[in-house]
């Protein structure tokens, strides 16, 4: 399915033109600088040099530096850029190679990069132009021409013991769980990078550890995150495999932790998390938990292969068990055989517009909003399993957040750093909602609003300097200067800044700051820390944006399919966001990477020990 907010083609030969032609007349704005001599060869496609253009990613302005000769562009590099660590890296990387290898223009943007890859080419066409390149003629791709062979893909056939399909965080925990108990692994990923929504998620990985709650006064249990848990999700969760969610939770952690990632020695409360137990990674957004699964993968290189750009298509049964997979390849069919099982890790369907759109019966339209998630999250997964008699759980149970960027929908830009210390305010100024309900609750509230807007107010007990970075690795100062975020010494400034009313601004911060003092508040909030009392003062946008599918594919605690029947699908297993029945009709902020962890982590022992 085609993603309605991903750039299918970042540019075009018309958008080029428009944008060259505006910027031709305010040079002065212009980054471009060129150490290019004044004289231009004849017949020359460019003249020689090396040029530098800036234009706007996700996070902030990229610079690109250009190098080119009279008849080629020969080196492209980013030279500053702002943009998330583990989301845009495969952009800077692919698409300078693809301009200089195809001296055109027209390339395509890198799934789950878009913003970032519009920036980069069209720093590069900014840095072309000053060249004087012929913008138009670079920005042409002759169209592909069947030669009416008939000649059939090659077909490429691989044997191993376990197959995971899916390289986001359930299916890497999957792979190295498997190969830790014994088994050869393959690992097939649709997209052209691993990661999947792991690696842009806010990290947050909730888990009852006393060596960093009780420091911090904090008094947790097995229980209490079990009853969260289940009381959270309306007690539609299946309650064994929430048992075996929170009881899993720190060993997993000590898990993660002996194969080399950090966490920081203090717990919070994430969005939606209810109390404070969520664990941050040192490494930014979710960078950490890739990076550790992907570093014992390329140690273990012999045993576990990931093939990227592998799009499966089809699960193939023998004797009503599931013994591999059939997937496109780039230029090539992919058939996969598992002796011992195939483990399920393809995500969840938040990016799939028709299949969130069919399946929703809970809120009113789902069709405008964009998601927080990757494109590649569009529901395969269900699809396939559904075709096998696999049961499906809680298909209409999909979470909203109140925290999308109001431009892309995703979480970056997002200024809050706990649910202790900010609050909530409408275009009015007012504060609306419990700030520390459920998550349905506080976007149900927000939908209410004009505009379905809100703003987050906080101040310098969240920000204690200009450099302080956000839980995505983003610098407030950055955010401010990108006009993505506001600062102001007083609340009054800050209101006009954002245009909402000074005096309903002020009682807002007013009523929080009488609950962080008497511990009552008119909207029923109980989380607290500092007031909201001290300059600079702060204020980010927000949206409703869709986040999290908790319905999906039925499984037991072993991870094993079960199918509409309720009886186990031999060799076949699944983990993360594609199943169901875990979390029921909302889930707690920061269970998603500690769900897809555990079972990940189960999976991979299940699916390595099968007889």
């Amino acid at each position: 399915m085609k993603n309605k907010n991903g750039f299918k083609k970042v540019i075009s030969i018309l958008l080029c033109l428009a944008m060259v032609w505006s910027l031709a007349g305010c040079s002065s704005s212009s980054a471009a600088e060129s150490t290019a001599p004044e004289a231009v060869v004849e017949e020359a496609l460019f003249t020689p040099g090396t040029y530098t253009g800036t234009a706007a990613g996700i996070n902030g302005d990229i610079t690109m530096e250009v190098v080119v000769d009279a008849n080629a562009i020969t080196s492209i590099t980013a030279v500053e850029h702002k943009e998330s660590p583990g989301i845009s890296d495969l952009a800077f990387e692919e698409i300078p190679q693809a301009i200089i290898d195809g001296q055109t223009l027209a390339v395509d943007s890198v799934a789950g990069a878009s913003y970032s890859s519009a920036g980069i080419i069209e720093a590069v066409v900014l840095a072309l132009t000053e060249a004087g390149a012929d913008i138009e003629a670079l920005s042409f791709k002759e169209a592909v021409v069947d030669d009416g062979s008939g000649a059939s893909m090659e077909v490429v056939e691989y044997e191993t013991e376990v197959l995971v399909i899916g390289a986001g965080g359930a299916g890497l925990a999957a792979a190295v769980s498997a190969h830790q108990n014994g088994a050869k692994v393959i690992v097939l990923e649709k997209m052209p990078k691993i990661g999947g929504n792991t690696i842009m998620s806010g990290s947050a990985f909730n888990c009852v550890d006393p060596s960093r709650q009780v420091p911090q006064g904090v008094e947790d249990s097995i229980d209490l995150h079990f009853q969260q848990t289940y009381e959270g999700g309306d007690e539609q969760g299946n309650p064994v495999m929430i048992r075996t969610l929170v009881e899993n939770g720190y060993p997993t952690l000590q898990w993660l932790e002996s194969m080399g990632m950090e966490f920081k020695d203090t717990v919070f409360t994430v969005l939606g998390g209810m109390w404070p137990r969520a664990h941050k990674p040192v490494m930014p957004l979710g960078t950490g938990y890739i990076d550790t699964y992907e570093r014992y993968i390329k140690e273990n290189a012999d045993d576990i292969q990931i093939l990227l750009n592998a799009d499966v298509k089809e699960l193939m049964m023998e004797d009503g068990r599931v013994i591999g997979v059939k997937a496109d390849g780039k230029e090539k069919e992919i058939i996969v055989h598992a002796s011992k099982g195939v483990v399920m890790a393809t995500g969840g369907f938040g990016a799939n517009v028709e299949m969130r759109v069919a399946y929703n019966t809970v809120w009113n339209d789902l069709s405008t909003l964009n998601t927080t998630n990757h494109p590649g999250a569009t529901g395969d997964g269900i699809v396939m399993a559904e075709a096998i008699n696999a049961n499906l759980l809680g298909m209409e149970d999909i979470q909203l957040l109140p925290m999308g960027d109001p431009k892309t929908g995703s979480l970056l830009g997002n200024i809050e750093q706990g649910v202790e210390n900010r609050i909530f305010v409408n275009d009015q100024g007012n504060r609306f909602v419990n700030e520390g309900a459920r998550r349905d609750v506080m976007t149900a509230a927000l939908l209410e609003q004009s505009d379905t807007h809100m703003w987050i107010v906080l101040d310098k007990h969240s920000y204690p300097d200009g450099q302080t970075r956000n839980n995505f690795n983003e610098v407030i100062d950055d955010l401010v200067e990108a006009g993505r975020a506001y600062k102001a010494d007083t609340l009054e400034d800050l209101a006009a800044q954002i245009g909402v009313d000074p005096a309903n601004l002020v009682a807002a911060a007013d009523s929080f700051n009488t609950g962080v003092e008497n511990g009552t508040d008119e909207f029923g909030r109980t989380l607290y820390d500092q007031k909201i009392d001290t300059p600079p003062f702060y204020a980010g946008a927000r949206v409703p944006t869709v986040h999290h599918t908790m319905g999906g594919i039925e499984i037991d605690p072993e991870t094993r399919v079960l199918d509409v029947n309720g009886n186990v699908i031999p060799g076949f297993y699944a983990a993360g966001e594609v199943t169901g029945g875990i979390h029921g009709a909302n889930r707690l902020g920061g269970n998603a990477l500690v769900d897809i962890a555990v079972f990940g982590k189960i999976a991979g022992e299940s699916v390595a020990l099968e007889k």
